[in-house]
């Protein structure tokens, strides 16, 4: 890599550029192409078309601007970080009522991904509890929005990636939680179809659920996993002393590219299967264990080396069913790819954004260390997601090409014509908006 400056998603995907910093967000968005969180996504989303372009950087915009504890309702700046709403909020008894796998992501990148969580069977996505926004757009003009003013834009914005306008305060409501636990069982499963059953059938019982899989596993035991059931602890399930402050290990360097392959995910794999040596466990554990193990580790992005990684992270309706999932680990053993993190979440109704990501269905997310395999194993998925009926989530893309998300996403032109009323002129884009959407380069 050169000397010159450069911005990354979490991925490690690296191009020319820079971001300006500052507590005033309405200022620094002024001409500003886009503006970029915490750098979470995975792929170029938060990434600059070219180097000269101009990124603002909301981090440092992340002032609680009001809260109301009888209702829960939350207004703060687009840059306050679901790390810090979770320490100021839940020792008050109210935490996220929507959350990604990782609280290291502001409230603005949170909304432009309309993201959801283990419990997205119950609860939908985080747009469900945004009640409204308010935007810097293209033109400079300050608007806010909400589903009954300017509801089109409002929409647009959920899920929309950053591209309908600047996101400078967003209002949403916290949910009220009887304790800062989570009591949680889980269970360990022999084969996939025995475990995707058990998931959907979870559903109907449990706010959260998750599962993670054995992708690299052979014969009988592809698809074996360990699926994760939980729901707030009672004050009289939970422990008496408040929950320690998470212990977060540091990840000094990057390791060497290749290190994680096929033979050492295999084997970490078997040692995370053979650790949950009973079949069901029971026990209460605190909220940050439960919603972010990978949060325990800093920049544990680096174990994938300097070529990085991609997340294929797609939704299969129900009707595809565990074929439309064994097809997408099929491509993973025809190509030699391989994942090291592989979870899979069951999906409710479609979120409310004109791109929101989840349907009803089961989502997967592949994490697939980047190497000269990777265009043709991404292409692969996604011909089998089409084919399923299925699409992609944006914050985690970095790969898929621009015909393959035309062909799964049917809501596209809406979004676009909605894009272009409120930026004519097409001032507001990503490297990811032109890669996919054919935004001027």
């Amino acid at each position: 890599m050169s000397d010159e400056p450069a911005l990354s998603g979490w991925g490690r995907t690296f191009r020319p550029g820079t971001e300006q910093r500052s507590e005033d967000l309405s200022r620094i968005t002024r001409r500003a192409e886009l503006t970029r969180g915490l750098g979470r996504s995975y792929g170029d989303a938060s990434l600059p078309v070219e180097a000269d372009s101009r990124l603002a950087g909301s981090a440092l915009a992340d002032r609680v601007l009001a809260f109301d504890p009888e209702t829960g309702l939350l207004r703060a700046e687009a840059g306050l970080s679901l790390a810090e709403i979770i320490r100021i909020f839940l020792p008050r008894g109210f935490f996220m009522p929507v959350t990604p796998g990782t609280k290291h992501v502001t409230l603005g990148g949170a909304v432009a991904s309309d993201v959801h969580g283990k419990n997205h069977h119950v609860a939908g996505t985080l747009g469900r509890f945004v009640r409204s926004l308010l935007l810097h757009l293209a033109d400079e003009r300050v608007v806010r929005c909400s589903p009954l003013e300017e509801p089109e834009l409002f929409f647009a914005t959920l899920g929309g990636m950053g591209l309908t306008g600047h996101i400078l305060e967003v209002e949403l409501e916290l949910e009220r939680v009887p304790s800062p636990y989570i009591y949680q069982e889980s269970f360990r499963f022999t084969q996939l179809a025995e475990f995707l059953g058990a998931l959907k059938s979870a559903g109907k019982t449990w706010p959260f659920t998750v599962g993670w899989i054995d992708t690299v596993a052979r014969g009988s035991a592809l698809g074996r996993g360990i699926l994760y059931c939980g729901r707030w602890a009672t004050a009289s399930e939970a422990p008496a002393r408040p929950p320690r402050a998470p212990t977060v290990l540091p990840m000094p360097f990057a390791l060497p590219s290749g290190l994680l392959n096929r033979f050492t995910i295999g084997a970490f794999n078997e040692l995370i299967y053979r650790a949950h040596y009973k079949l069901h466990k029971q026990l209460v554990v605190d909220a940050n264990s439960f919603f972010y193990p990978l949060d325990k580790v800093a920049r544990w992005n680096l174990a994938y080396g300097s070529r990085g990684v991609t997340q294929h992270q797609s939704v299969i309706p129900e009707e595809a069913g565990a074929e439309g999932i064994r097809s997408l680990i099929e491509v993973l053993s025809q190509t030699g790819a391989c994942s090291f993190l592989t979870v899979i979440k069951d999906c409710g109704a479609e979120g409310q954004g004109t791109l929101s990501f989840p349907k009803p269905g089961m989502s997967m997310a592949l994490d697939i260390p980047i190497d000269h395999r990777t265009q043709q194993v991404i292409d692969m998925l996604n011909e089998r997601v089409i084919a399923c009926g299925g699409r992609v989530y944006l914050a985690k893309d970095g790969f898929t090409r621009p015909e393959h998300f035309r062909a799964m996403e049917p809501r596209l032109e809406t979004f676009l014509a909605n894009k272009r009323k409120w930026d004519p002129e097409g001032k507001l884009r990503s490297a990811q908006s032109v890669r996919l959407f054919g935004d001027k380069p």
